[in-house]
């Protein structure tokens, strides 16, 4: 059995803008393409092949001169900013050959992240990266947790965040219990520029909040809004609102948004990223001179471990063959499963318009 697909053509995260300090040169491996990315002296951020057209060294490993070229370290080949290559030590006076070049992936820049498009740079404008309003934003105070390798591919973790009905037994006496796996669950669906998503939606009244929780936000028993939106495949957006019983929607709500990125380096790997969001005047209930965003970001990596230990997991029992294996699904599986639709229609998708590129040549 093979791993579950990705679409290349997609905004991946590669990082926070602050992970793109001027000319550092950064090497990558997103959706099976290595890639080398840097900010400019003009402050702009750009990512090329990786591999040199000469003899396959990566760039990343090279040097950025002073009129802005990127230098190979094995051969002195330089390239300009459009990826022709415009220097060759061997070749001082001879003609350069148009084919030494490498190629561009579109990127961009937003509210703090830095997106890659690593499919056909042709259909970049099909979609727009996701919106993450509250990075950078002075009213919330975001903190990273990350980047995490994690052994497993990326559709795994989609599906964990989605599906949290395994927050017993996995994360029971931190963040879960076995009540959290009996909370009903509603399903939205929509699309926002370009991206089809799916969000899960759980809504518990007089719910009494395990141990992480209470002591986040300091009620023990409460009405609890919780939302998981795969906004596209590589953004997973988690909103948590809690109040007192039938004060919900009030000036006692607390919570956060946790914003999970998922990049994948290949079908058995993937990057994970996860930003906590708090109001910045929001303070622990137990440790009140420490925010919660800082608290959160201290204890969540406990239960994130738990999570990549799952996933880990999961992908080694990708290694057997199914003979006479199935998935069972379950109810609150809905979600998950409409995650694995949209996904594998924009594989489809790019193999249609694969197929009927090469028709046309």
């Amino acid at each position: 059995m093979t791993t579950h697909p990705y679409p290349r053509n997609c905004w991946y995260a590669v990082g926070l803008s602050e992970e793109f300090p001027p000319e550092t040169l950064t090497g990558h491996v997103i959706c099976g393409r290595p890639v080398v990315m840097w900010r400019t002296k003009h402050g702009d951020v750009v990512a090329f092949d990786d591999r040199c057209a000469h003899k396959r060294f990566p760039l990343s490993k090279g040097r950025l001169m002073e009129d802005g070229t990127l230098e190979c370290a094995y051969h002195g080949m330089r390239y300009d900013m459009t990826g022709s290559c415009v220097m060759i030590p061997s070749h001082p006076t001879g003609p350069i050959s148009p084919a030494a070049k490498v190629q561009p992936f579109p990127v961009i820049e937003q509210d703090g992240l830095v997106w890659i498009w690593p499919g056909d740079p042709d259909t970049s404008d099909q979609r727009k990266p996701p919106r993450t309003p509250e990075v950078g934003d002075e009213a919330w105070e975001t903190l990273r947790l990350g980047p995490m390798e994690v052994p497993a591919n990326y559709m795994l973790l989609i599906e964990n965040l989605l599906d949290i009905t395994h927050f017993y037994p996995l994360h029971d006496g931190n963040i879960g219990d076995i009540a959290n796996s009996r909370i009903p669950i509603d399903l939205e669906e929509g699309e926002v520029d370009g991206n089809t998503f799916v969000m899960t939606v759980r809504e518990v009244q007089d719910y009494k909040q395990p141990p992480y929780l209470a002591d986040w936000f300091g009620y023990d028993v409460v009405d609890r809004a919780h939302t998981h939106c795969m906004q596209s495949p590589g953004l997973t957006r988690v909103v948590m609102r809690v109040a007192p019983p039938g004060k919900l929607g009030g000036d006692q709500d607390k919570g956060y948004v946790l914003l999970h990125t998922h990049t994948p380096v290949d079908d058995r790997n993937h990057v994970w990223r996860v930003l906590v969001n708090c109001k910045a005047d929001l303070m622990s209930a137990a440790d009140p001179s420490v925010s919660t965003a800082k608290r959160v970001a201290e204890m969540f990596p406990a239960v994130a471990e738990e999570d990549r230990w799952a996933l880990e997991q999961q992908q080694k029992m990708f290694d057997y063959p199914d003979d006479d294996y199935s998935e069972v699904f379950l109810k609150p599986d809905k979600g998950l499963r409409r995650a694995r639709q949209i996904v594998y229609e924009m594989v489809r998708e790019e193999q249609r318009q694969g197929q009927s590129a090469q028709a046309a040549e």
